[in-house]
Protein backbone atom coordinates (compact mmCIF):
# COMPACT_ATOMS: atom_id res chain seq x y z
CA UNK A 1 0.00 0.00 0.00
CA UNK A 2 1.34 3.60 -1.00
CA UNK A 3 2.00 6.22 1.50
CA UNK A 4 -0.38 9.54 1.77
CA UNK A 5 -3.13 7.85 3.02
CA UNK A 6 -6.54 9.74 4.08
CA UNK A 7 -9.27 7.85 5.69
CA UNK A 8 -13.11 9.01 6.06
CA UNK A 9 -14.69 7.83 9.33
CA UNK A 10 -18.16 8.67 11.04
CA UNK A 11 -21.31 7.12 12.05
CA UNK A 12 -23.61 6.15 9.15
CA UNK A 13 -25.27 8.01 6.55
CA UNK A 14 -23.66 11.20 6.97
CA UNK A 15 -22.16 11.28 3.53
CA UNK A 16 -18.50 9.21 3.43
CA UNK A 17 -19.17 7.36 0.04
CA UNK A 18 -20.45 10.39 -1.93
CA UNK A 19 -17.07 12.48 -0.77
CA UNK A 20 -15.10 8.89 -0.86
CA UNK A 21 -16.62 9.84 -4.72
CA UNK A 22 -16.03 13.27 -4.91
CA UNK A 23 -12.65 12.93 -3.79
CA UNK A 24 -11.13 10.00 -5.96
CA UNK A 25 -13.14 11.60 -9.19
CA UNK A 26 -15.85 8.69 -10.09
CA UNK A 27 -18.50 6.99 -8.69
CA UNK A 28 -16.77 3.96 -7.08
CA UNK A 29 -18.53 3.61 -4.06
CA UNK A 30 -22.43 2.45 -3.71
CA UNK A 31 -24.56 5.66 -2.02
CA UNK A 32 -27.92 5.20 -1.26
CA UNK A 33 -29.88 6.88 1.84
CA UNK A 34 -30.21 3.88 3.54
CA UNK A 35 -27.57 3.50 6.55
CA UNK A 36 -25.13 1.03 6.72
CA UNK A 37 -24.91 0.77 2.54
CA UNK A 38 -21.02 0.61 2.68
CA UNK A 39 -19.37 -2.43 5.16
CA UNK A 40 -16.07 -3.20 4.17
CA UNK A 41 -13.07 -0.96 3.55
CA UNK A 42 -12.79 0.47 -0.08
CA UNK A 43 -9.97 2.22 -1.87
CA UNK A 44 -9.50 4.50 -4.58
CA UNK A 45 -6.81 7.03 -6.09
CA UNK A 46 -6.97 10.90 -5.88
CA UNK A 47 -4.66 13.92 -6.31
CA UNK A 48 -4.15 17.64 -5.06
CA UNK A 49 -2.06 20.34 -5.99
CA UNK A 50 0.75 17.60 -7.27
CA UNK A 51 0.55 15.44 -4.54
CA UNK A 52 -1.15 12.01 -4.79
CA UNK A 53 -2.96 10.12 -2.67
CA UNK A 54 -4.87 6.74 -1.45
CA UNK A 55 -8.45 7.37 0.26
CA UNK A 56 -10.13 4.67 2.46
CA UNK A 57 -14.04 4.94 2.42
CA UNK A 58 -15.35 3.00 6.02
CA UNK A 59 -18.67 1.35 7.32
CA UNK A 60 -20.41 3.78 9.50
CA UNK A 61 -19.47 3.51 12.96
CA UNK A 62 -22.26 1.98 15.37
CA UNK A 63 -22.76 1.03 18.92
CA UNK A 64 -25.25 -1.35 20.90
CA UNK A 65 -27.27 -2.19 17.74
CA UNK A 66 -28.84 -5.24 17.00
CA UNK A 67 -27.00 -5.35 13.87
CA UNK A 68 -25.34 -8.44 12.59
CA UNK A 69 -22.48 -6.34 10.97
CA UNK A 70 -22.23 -3.94 13.45
CA UNK A 71 -18.81 -5.37 15.41
CA UNK A 72 -17.48 -6.60 11.35
CA UNK A 73 -17.66 -3.14 10.29
CA UNK A 74 -16.24 -0.88 13.55
CA UNK A 75 -13.44 -3.59 13.24
CA UNK A 76 -12.46 -2.27 9.25
CA UNK A 77 -12.94 1.06 10.71
CA UNK A 78 -11.08 1.03 13.27
CA UNK A 79 -8.17 -1.29 10.56
CA UNK A 80 -8.74 1.88 8.56
CA UNK A 81 -7.81 4.30 11.26
CA UNK A 82 -4.56 2.58 12.03
CA UNK A 83 -4.07 2.45 7.97
CA UNK A 84 -4.22 5.85 7.47
CA UNK A 85 -2.04 9.05 7.71
CA UNK A 86 -5.28 11.60 7.77
CA UNK A 87 -8.50 11.02 9.18
CA UNK A 88 -11.54 13.14 8.13
CA UNK A 89 -14.18 12.30 10.71
CA UNK A 90 -17.59 13.36 8.86
CA UNK A 91 -20.50 14.75 10.73
CA UNK A 92 -23.83 16.03 9.51
CA UNK A 93 -24.80 19.59 10.09
CA UNK A 94 -28.42 19.10 8.85
CA UNK A 95 -28.82 16.66 11.73
CA UNK A 96 -26.19 18.55 13.87
CA UNK A 97 -24.23 16.81 16.78
CA UNK A 98 -25.35 13.23 18.28
CA UNK A 99 -24.57 10.77 20.56
CA UNK A 100 -23.41 8.24 18.54
CA UNK A 101 -20.99 11.33 16.95
CA UNK A 102 -19.83 11.78 20.51
CA UNK A 103 -19.01 8.10 21.06
CA UNK A 104 -16.65 7.81 17.68
CA UNK A 105 -14.91 10.99 19.44
CA UNK A 106 -14.03 8.77 21.69
CA UNK A 107 -12.49 6.23 19.32
CA UNK A 108 -10.49 8.99 17.43
CA UNK A 109 -8.83 10.32 21.39
CA UNK A 110 -6.99 7.01 20.97
CA UNK A 111 -4.97 7.54 17.68
CA UNK A 112 -2.03 10.32 17.21
CA UNK A 113 -2.67 10.72 13.73
CA UNK A 114 -3.97 14.24 12.52
CA UNK A 115 -7.71 14.70 12.40
CA UNK A 116 -9.77 17.18 10.89
CA UNK A 117 -13.87 17.38 11.18
CA UNK A 118 -15.75 17.47 7.84
CA UNK A 119 -18.98 18.91 8.68
CA UNK A 120 -21.43 17.84 5.17
CA UNK A 121 -24.18 18.83 4.29
CA UNK A 122 -23.08 22.52 4.58
CA UNK A 123 -24.83 23.68 1.43
CA UNK A 124 -25.79 27.18 2.00
CA UNK A 125 -24.23 29.83 4.17
CA UNK A 126 -26.70 29.66 6.79
CA UNK A 127 -25.89 25.58 7.15
CA UNK A 128 -22.05 26.74 7.12
CA UNK A 129 -22.25 28.54 10.15
CA UNK A 130 -23.78 25.83 12.46
CA UNK A 131 -20.89 24.14 12.82
CA UNK A 132 -19.68 25.61 16.09
CA UNK A 133 -21.19 22.89 17.86
CA UNK A 134 -19.21 20.35 16.92
CA UNK A 135 -16.32 22.04 18.46
CA UNK A 136 -17.59 20.41 21.58
CA UNK A 137 -16.43 16.82 20.29
CA UNK A 138 -12.92 17.79 21.62
CA UNK A 139 -11.43 16.18 18.62
CA UNK A 140 -9.43 17.42 15.71
CA UNK A 141 -7.21 20.34 14.00
CA UNK A 142 -10.11 22.08 12.65
CA UNK A 143 -13.64 21.55 11.27
CA UNK A 144 -14.11 22.72 7.49
CA UNK A 145 -18.02 22.72 6.29
CA UNK A 146 -18.17 20.90 3.35
CA UNK A 147 -20.88 19.82 0.99
CA UNK A 148 -20.58 16.45 -0.51
CA UNK A 149 -22.78 16.70 -3.27
CA UNK A 150 -21.41 19.97 -4.65
CA UNK A 151 -17.95 19.44 -3.56
CA UNK A 152 -17.93 23.37 -2.12
CA UNK A 153 -15.68 23.28 0.62
CA UNK A 154 -13.13 20.48 -0.53
CA UNK A 155 -10.67 22.73 -1.94
CA UNK A 156 -9.55 24.79 1.30
CA UNK A 157 -10.05 20.65 3.14
CA UNK A 158 -7.65 19.51 1.26
CA UNK A 159 -5.28 22.09 1.43
CA UNK A 160 -4.64 21.51 4.50
CA UNK A 161 -4.82 17.37 4.24
CA UNK A 162 -1.65 17.24 2.09
CA UNK A 163 0.42 19.48 4.17
CA UNK A 164 0.66 16.25 6.43
CA UNK A 165 1.77 14.40 3.28
CA UNK A 166 6.10 13.95 3.53
CA UNK A 167 6.30 13.41 -0.07
CA UNK A 168 4.43 13.40 -3.64
CA UNK A 169 3.16 9.73 -3.48
CA UNK A 170 2.47 7.39 -6.44
CA UNK A 171 -0.33 8.47 -9.15
CA UNK A 172 -1.49 5.07 -9.65
CA UNK A 173 -0.15 2.41 -7.01
CA UNK A 174 -1.93 -0.17 -9.06
CA UNK A 175 -0.52 0.77 -12.91
CA UNK A 176 0.60 -2.36 -14.69
CA UNK A 177 0.10 -4.87 -11.59
CA UNK A 178 -2.42 -7.82 -13.11
CA UNK A 179 -5.95 -7.80 -11.62
CA UNK A 180 -7.62 -10.98 -10.50
CA UNK A 181 -11.64 -10.90 -9.85
CA UNK A 182 -13.01 -13.09 -7.72
CA UNK A 183 -16.42 -13.81 -9.00
CA UNK A 184 -19.22 -15.93 -8.58
CA UNK A 185 -22.89 -16.66 -7.14
CA UNK A 186 -23.54 -15.20 -3.81
CA UNK A 187 -22.41 -17.50 0.25
CA UNK A 188 -19.82 -19.52 -2.48
CA UNK A 189 -16.85 -18.64 0.00
CA UNK A 190 -15.40 -15.57 -1.90
CA UNK A 191 -14.71 -13.23 0.80
CA UNK A 192 -13.22 -15.84 2.98
CA UNK A 193 -11.05 -16.90 0.06
CA UNK A 194 -9.48 -13.57 -0.54
CA UNK A 195 -8.97 -13.01 3.60
CA UNK A 196 -7.32 -16.63 3.77
CA UNK A 197 -5.25 -15.36 1.10
CA UNK A 198 -4.28 -11.86 2.35
CA UNK A 199 -3.84 -13.45 6.11
CA UNK A 200 -6.51 -10.64 7.67
CA UNK A 201 -10.21 -10.16 7.57
CA UNK A 202 -9.83 -7.58 4.87
CA UNK A 203 -13.54 -8.45 4.13
CA UNK A 204 -16.67 -9.03 6.32
CA UNK A 205 -17.94 -12.50 6.25
CA UNK A 206 -21.53 -13.94 7.26
CA UNK A 207 -23.65 -16.56 6.53
CA UNK A 208 -25.82 -14.04 5.03
CA UNK A 209 -26.04 -14.46 0.87
CA UNK A 210 -25.25 -10.84 0.13
CA UNK A 211 -22.35 -9.55 2.96
CA UNK A 212 -20.50 -7.89 0.17
CA UNK A 213 -21.59 -4.98 -1.62
CA UNK A 214 -18.77 -2.98 -3.01
CA UNK A 215 -15.83 -4.34 -5.34
CA UNK A 216 -12.93 -4.61 -3.06
CA UNK A 217 -9.49 -4.24 -4.21
CA UNK A 218 -6.76 -5.59 -2.05
CA UNK A 219 -2.73 -5.86 -3.13
CA UNK A 220 -1.38 -9.28 -2.70
CA UNK A 221 1.94 -10.69 -3.08
CA UNK A 222 2.90 -14.03 -3.86
CA UNK A 223 6.00 -16.00 -5.28
CA UNK A 224 7.77 -12.62 -6.02
CA UNK A 225 5.13 -11.41 -7.79
CA UNK A 226 2.63 -8.60 -6.61
CA UNK A 227 -1.50 -8.34 -7.88
CA UNK A 228 -4.46 -6.90 -7.03
CA UNK A 229 -7.40 -9.38 -5.80
CA UNK A 230 -10.71 -8.18 -6.05
CA UNK A 231 -13.51 -9.81 -4.35
CA UNK A 232 -16.84 -8.76 -5.70
CA UNK A 233 -20.92 -9.37 -5.16
CA UNK A 234 -22.14 -12.21 -5.70
CA UNK A 235 -24.08 -12.66 -8.92
CA UNK A 236 -27.67 -13.44 -8.97
CA UNK A 237 -30.11 -13.17 -11.84
CA UNK A 238 -31.79 -10.13 -13.06
CA UNK A 239 -34.82 -11.41 -11.62
CA UNK A 240 -33.42 -12.27 -8.18
CA UNK A 241 -32.58 -8.95 -7.91
CA UNK A 242 -34.55 -7.49 -5.53
CA UNK A 243 -33.46 -3.46 -4.35
CA UNK A 244 -31.29 -0.45 -5.60
CA UNK A 245 -28.35 -1.42 -3.92
CA UNK A 246 -28.20 -5.02 -5.00
CA UNK A 247 -28.38 -4.12 -7.75
CA UNK A 248 -25.50 -1.40 -7.80
CA UNK A 249 -23.31 -4.51 -6.29
CA UNK A 250 -24.01 -6.13 -9.48
CA UNK A 251 -22.99 -3.41 -11.61
CA UNK A 252 -19.72 -2.89 -9.42
CA UNK A 253 -18.60 -6.73 -9.93
CA UNK A 254 -19.71 -6.87 -13.34
CA UNK A 255 -17.08 -3.78 -13.73
CA UNK A 256 -14.71 -5.75 -12.04
CA UNK A 257 -15.13 -8.31 -14.27
CA UNK A 258 -14.16 -6.17 -16.95
CA UNK A 259 -11.21 -4.35 -15.35
CA UNK A 260 -9.64 -7.64 -14.31
CA UNK A 261 -7.18 -9.67 -16.22
CA UNK A 262 -7.94 -13.17 -15.09
CA UNK A 263 -11.45 -14.38 -13.26
CA UNK A 264 -11.29 -16.44 -10.62
CA UNK A 265 -15.09 -18.04 -10.84
CA UNK A 266 -15.75 -19.82 -7.55
CA UNK A 267 -18.35 -22.62 -8.06
CA UNK A 268 -20.26 -24.38 -4.75
CA UNK A 269 -19.57 -27.56 -4.27
CA UNK A 270 -22.78 -28.45 -2.68
CA UNK A 271 -24.78 -27.06 -5.22
CA UNK A 272 -23.02 -28.00 -8.54
CA UNK A 273 -22.81 -25.92 -11.51
CA UNK A 274 -25.82 -23.57 -12.06
CA UNK A 275 -26.85 -21.47 -14.77
CA UNK A 276 -25.76 -18.71 -13.02
CA UNK A 277 -22.37 -20.09 -12.83
CA UNK A 278 -22.78 -20.14 -16.83
CA UNK A 279 -24.03 -16.95 -17.50
CA UNK A 280 -20.54 -15.75 -15.55
CA UNK A 281 -18.31 -17.80 -17.44
CA UNK A 282 -20.00 -16.73 -20.49
CA UNK A 283 -19.17 -13.11 -19.74
CA UNK A 284 -15.90 -13.80 -18.82
CA UNK A 285 -15.35 -15.16 -22.04
CA UNK A 286 -17.09 -12.48 -24.12
CA UNK A 287 -14.69 -10.77 -22.33
CA UNK A 288 -11.64 -12.52 -23.39
CA UNK A 289 -10.87 -12.60 -19.74
CA UNK A 290 -8.29 -15.10 -18.55
CA UNK A 291 -10.37 -17.64 -16.32
CA UNK A 292 -9.67 -20.29 -13.21
CA UNK A 293 -12.80 -22.10 -12.15
CA UNK A 294 -12.62 -22.91 -8.54
CA UNK A 295 -14.97 -25.54 -6.59
CA UNK A 296 -14.82 -24.54 -3.84
CA UNK A 297 -16.78 -26.08 0.07
CA UNK A 298 -15.24 -29.65 -1.58
CA UNK A 299 -14.64 -30.80 1.63
CA UNK A 300 -18.30 -30.95 2.00
CA UNK A 301 -19.20 -33.37 -0.73
CA UNK A 302 -18.73 -37.34 -0.54
CA UNK A 303 -16.43 -38.01 -2.47
CA UNK A 304 -15.30 -41.47 -4.42
CA UNK A 305 -11.68 -41.88 -5.90
CA UNK A 306 -13.43 -40.21 -9.58
CA UNK A 307 -15.73 -37.98 -8.25
CA UNK A 308 -13.10 -35.29 -9.26
CA UNK A 309 -13.11 -36.15 -12.66
CA UNK A 310 -17.05 -36.60 -12.86
CA UNK A 311 -17.06 -32.98 -11.95
CA UNK A 312 -14.88 -31.49 -13.74
CA UNK A 313 -16.82 -32.76 -16.76
CA UNK A 314 -20.23 -32.02 -16.08
CA UNK A 315 -18.49 -28.86 -15.56
CA UNK A 316 -16.80 -28.88 -18.96
CA UNK A 317 -20.09 -30.39 -20.78
CA UNK A 318 -22.37 -27.53 -19.05
CA UNK A 319 -19.47 -24.23 -20.78
CA UNK A 320 -18.92 -26.05 -24.10
CA UNK A 321 -17.70 -24.91 -26.29
CA UNK A 322 -15.09 -23.55 -23.75
CA UNK A 323 -12.68 -26.22 -22.94
CA UNK A 324 -9.57 -24.73 -21.99
CA UNK A 325 -10.39 -23.80 -18.23
CA UNK A 326 -8.47 -25.35 -15.59
CA UNK A 327 -11.05 -26.28 -12.73
CA UNK A 328 -8.93 -26.65 -8.94
CA UNK A 329 -10.83 -28.26 -6.16
CA UNK A 330 -10.43 -25.93 -3.27
CA UNK A 331 -11.93 -25.82 0.29
CA UNK A 332 -11.25 -22.70 2.43
CA UNK A 333 -12.27 -24.09 5.55
CA UNK A 334 -9.88 -26.83 5.68
CA UNK A 335 -7.17 -24.45 3.61
CA UNK A 336 -7.06 -27.33 0.91
CA UNK A 337 -5.62 -26.18 -2.17
CA UNK A 338 -6.27 -22.47 -2.44
CA UNK A 339 -2.31 -21.20 -2.37
CA UNK A 340 -2.52 -23.79 -5.46
CA UNK A 341 -5.64 -22.12 -6.88
CA UNK A 342 -3.57 -18.23 -7.01
CA UNK A 343 -0.54 -20.09 -8.46
CA UNK A 344 -2.89 -21.41 -11.08
CA UNK A 345 -4.27 -17.53 -11.79
CA UNK A 346 -0.74 -16.09 -11.98
CA UNK A 347 0.12 -19.07 -14.87
CA UNK A 348 -2.90 -17.60 -16.49
CA UNK A 349 -1.81 -14.18 -16.63
CA UNK A 350 1.44 -15.36 -17.91
CA UNK A 351 -0.24 -17.45 -20.57
CA UNK A 352 -2.21 -14.16 -21.45
CA UNK A 353 0.78 -11.55 -21.90
CA UNK A 354 2.76 -14.28 -23.82
CA UNK A 355 4.16 -13.45 -26.94
CA UNK A 356 4.92 -16.23 -29.20
CA UNK A 357 7.93 -15.49 -32.32
CA UNK A 358 6.54 -15.44 -35.81
CA UNK A 359 8.73 -17.88 -36.76
CA UNK A 360 8.35 -20.29 -34.20
CA UNK A 361 4.79 -19.68 -34.78
CA UNK A 362 4.82 -20.95 -38.32
CA UNK A 363 7.79 -23.84 -38.07
CA UNK A 364 4.71 -25.52 -36.18
CA UNK A 365 1.26 -24.73 -37.22
CA UNK A 366 2.03 -24.48 -41.47
CA UNK A 367 2.93 -28.25 -41.01
CA UNK A 368 -0.94 -28.65 -39.47
CA UNK A 369 -2.35 -26.74 -42.35
CA UNK A 370 -0.55 -28.18 -44.66
CA UNK A 371 -1.95 -31.89 -43.52
CA UNK A 372 -5.36 -30.91 -43.49
CA UNK A 373 -5.89 -27.97 -45.85
CA UNK A 374 -8.96 -25.54 -45.79
CA UNK A 375 -11.67 -27.20 -47.74
CA UNK A 376 -12.36 -26.01 -51.13
CA UNK A 377 -15.33 -23.88 -51.82
CA UNK A 378 -17.12 -22.94 -55.15
CA UNK A 379 -14.19 -24.70 -56.36
CA UNK A 380 -12.13 -21.92 -54.76
CA UNK A 381 -8.70 -23.30 -52.65
CA UNK A 382 -7.84 -21.28 -49.34
CA UNK A 383 -3.97 -20.84 -49.04
CA UNK A 384 -2.75 -19.89 -45.61
CA UNK A 385 0.84 -17.97 -46.37
CA UNK A 386 1.91 -17.33 -42.57
CA UNK A 387 0.65 -16.54 -39.47
CA UNK A 388 1.76 -13.70 -36.84
CA UNK A 389 0.58 -12.71 -33.09
CA UNK A 390 -0.24 -9.22 -33.15
CA UNK A 391 0.60 -6.71 -30.65
CA UNK A 392 -2.82 -6.63 -28.75
CA UNK A 393 -3.91 -6.73 -25.37
CA UNK A 394 -5.47 -9.98 -25.72
CA UNK A 395 -4.05 -13.11 -27.58
CA UNK A 396 -4.55 -12.67 -31.42
CA UNK A 397 -2.93 -14.01 -34.26
CA UNK A 398 -3.69 -13.15 -37.87
CA UNK A 399 -3.37 -15.46 -40.74
CA UNK A 400 -2.85 -13.90 -44.37
CA UNK A 401 -4.33 -15.91 -47.12
CA UNK A 402 -5.58 -15.41 -50.47
CA UNK A 403 -9.47 -15.77 -49.25
CA UNK A 404 -9.68 -14.55 -45.90
CA UNK A 405 -13.77 -15.10 -46.39
CA UNK A 406 -13.87 -18.76 -47.32
CA UNK A 407 -12.51 -19.85 -44.01
CA UNK A 408 -15.09 -21.03 -42.09
CA UNK A 409 -15.84 -21.59 -38.36
CA UNK A 410 -15.47 -25.23 -37.69
CA UNK A 411 -11.95 -24.62 -39.76
CA UNK A 412 -10.86 -21.90 -37.49
CA UNK A 413 -11.70 -24.20 -34.51
CA UNK A 414 -9.10 -26.29 -36.40
CA UNK A 415 -6.55 -23.70 -36.19
CA UNK A 416 -7.14 -22.44 -32.74
CA UNK A 417 -6.59 -26.24 -31.27
CA UNK A 418 -3.88 -26.27 -33.38
CA UNK A 419 -2.61 -23.14 -31.46
CA UNK A 420 -3.47 -24.83 -28.06
CA UNK A 421 -1.61 -27.85 -28.99
CA UNK A 422 1.33 -26.61 -29.49
CA UNK A 423 1.52 -23.37 -27.31
CA UNK A 424 0.11 -23.33 -23.50
CA UNK A 425 -2.91 -21.03 -23.69
CA UNK A 426 -5.04 -23.25 -20.63
CA UNK A 427 -7.32 -20.71 -19.37
CA UNK A 428 -6.53 -17.95 -22.37
CA UNK A 429 -9.39 -17.02 -24.88
CA UNK A 430 -7.31 -16.30 -28.14
CA UNK A 431 -8.56 -14.71 -31.43
CA UNK A 432 -7.77 -15.30 -35.06
CA UNK A 433 -8.01 -13.25 -37.63
CA UNK A 434 -8.17 -13.84 -41.01
CA UNK A 435 -6.45 -11.52 -43.82
CA UNK A 436 -5.61 -10.50 -47.58
CA UNK A 437 -2.15 -11.49 -48.34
Amino acid sequence: MSSNIIAIVGRPNVGKSTFFNRLIGQRKAIMDNVSGVTRDRSYGHGDWTGKFFTVIDTGGYVHGTDDIFEEEINKQVELAIKEADVILFMVDVDAGLTDLDKEFANVLRRTDKPVYIVANKADTTERSQQIGEFYSLGVGIDIFPVSSQSGSGTGDLLDEVVKHFKDQGVEDPDAGIPKFAVLGRPNAGKSSFVNLLLGEERNIVTDIAGTTRDAIHSRYKAYGKEFIIVDTAGLRRKSKVSEDIEFYSVMRAVRALEDADVCIIMLDATRGIEAQDVNIISLAEKNRKGMVILVNKWDLVEKDTLSTKRFEEEILERIAPIKYVPVIFTSVVTKQRVHKAIETAMEVYDRKTQKIPTSKLNDLVLPDIERYPPPAIKGKYVKIKYITQLPTHNPTFAFFCNLPQYIKEPYARYLENSIRKHFNFEGVPINLVFRKK
